[in-house]
């Protein structure tokens, strides 16, 4: 048989495939772009709240400061274990803003009427919202199951190391403070070279049914070789008598020691916000379980309003453009509220620990299914609500 020229075999190429590839590309664009808008609205939000609360609980902490109920150099550290204990409820209201405010913008710059007029549904809405609530939804866990127990268990463990300090390491320049044993005042106008030198010194102290008042120039702190510790004060004098009578005596001294004590504090009633995630699943009271229950809400509660954002952010021209953020607000705070509500009970023991933690969440799903219905119905499905293909 005649040999007949080979034809090279060539490989068919289907007509959609560029479409497809095109899709794709603008499906990644899409997304990054809607990321990178949700992130940067995510970030101010963060910073105001995060900057509000550091400013109250500073303002707290330093007037605790100068009424003498806390040291000066313990501000810092409880201010930050302070923030860490609000970093899950400020990431979720962030989460939840958003995402709000950057589709209510959609909205309003006439974004969504060219979206459905494109022929796509608000669900596609869905895909790039958990692209970027996913990450913090589990930043949320880490912080509320772990690193905000830890927290607080460190700052309390801190504030019982301050109340255990001797009244001149406490004591804050300018201020009347009071022994732990309620039978000493201190009052000291400076300190000096880490406070082991003080100037201006007055002391009120009770000894043997006598009250006694000294005052010094100065004093200074010093360690016996047995490791007890003394305040001495330098060229000063003693008034000691009773308030109300004229036998006052008055003695100038050189030298004058006074013992400083540390306070041994009993351990308080630990609370169950303090306590370890694990701990709470192997002891299961019903305060423990109601703190677990809060814990493993707030991630849950965050995933749920990040969802229930797209639906709420929906804009009527004609009936003002605040509502839909008036309605959101109500919500989030009515959820939070059934959130700490439901956790009362559970902690009393009034409901069961698994109905505390479903039943809430369970009804704002629901919610959130309803306003996409809502949604739905509003518009033609061909334009509101089709998936595309």
């Amino acid at each position: 048989m005649p040999d007949y020229p080979q034809i090279p075999e060539q490989k068919s190429k289907s007509p959609r495939a560029p479409i497809l590839r095109r899709g794709l590309l603008h499906k990644g664009l899409f997304h990054r772009t809607l990321v990178r808008e949700f992130s940067g609205m995510g970030l101010f939000i963060f910073a105001i709240l995060l900057g509000i609360v550091v400013f109250t609980q500073l303002v707290r902490l330093l007037s605790d400061a100068v009424n003498g109920t806390l040291a000066a150099d313990g501000v810092l550290a409880l201010l930050g274990f302070s923030a860490l204990n609000y970093l899950p409820v400020l990431l979720s209201l962030s989460l939840f803003l958003s995402v709000l405010l950057t589709l209510t913008r959609s909205y309003r710059d006439s974004e969504m009427v060219v979206w459905f007029c494109s022929g796509l549904g608000l669900t596609r809405w869905i895909g790039p919202v958990l692209w970027y609530a996913l990450p913090v939804i589990g930043l949320i866990a880490l912080l509320s199951l772990f690193l905000s127990p830890w927290a607080l268990s460190q700052a309390d463990e801190f504030k019982r190391r301050l109340k255990s300090r001797d009244e001149v390491a406490n004591a804050t320049p300018g201020v009347f403070r009071e022994s732990q044993q309620a039978d000493r005042v201190l009052f000291v106008e400076n300190l000096e070279m880490e406070k082991t030198r003080v100037g201006n010194i007055f002391v009120q102290s009770i000894q043997h049914g006598k009250n006694g008042i000294m005052v010094a120039k100065e004093g200074l702190q010093e360690t016996a070789p047995n490791g007890d510790r003394f305040l001495v004060l330098l060229n000063g004098t003693r008034y000691e008598g009773v308030p109300g009578q004229y036998d006052y005596k008055v003695v100038e001294f050189e030298r004058y020691a006074l013992r400083l004590e540390e306070v041994e504090i009993k351990q308080d009633y630990v609370w169950p916000k303090s306590l370890p995630t694990l701990y709470l699943l192997q002891n299961r009271s019903n305060w423990n379980m109601s703190e677990l229950e809060w814990r493993i809400g707030l991630p849950l509660s965050a995933l749920i309003l990040t969802l229930l954002a797209i639906p709420l952010s929906f804009v009527n021209p004609r009936t003002g453009r605040s509502l839909n953020l008036i309605m959101a607000l109500v919500i989030y705070m009515l959820y939070n509220n059934l959130i700490s509500v439901t956790n009362t009970w559970v902690g009393q023991g009034k409901i069961s620990p698994t109905f505390g933690l479903l039943g809430i969440h369970t009804l704002m799903l629901g919610l959130m299914l309803l306003l996409f219905y809502i949604r739905y119905s509003m518009q033609p499905w061909q334009r509101l609500f089709r998936i595309g293909k």
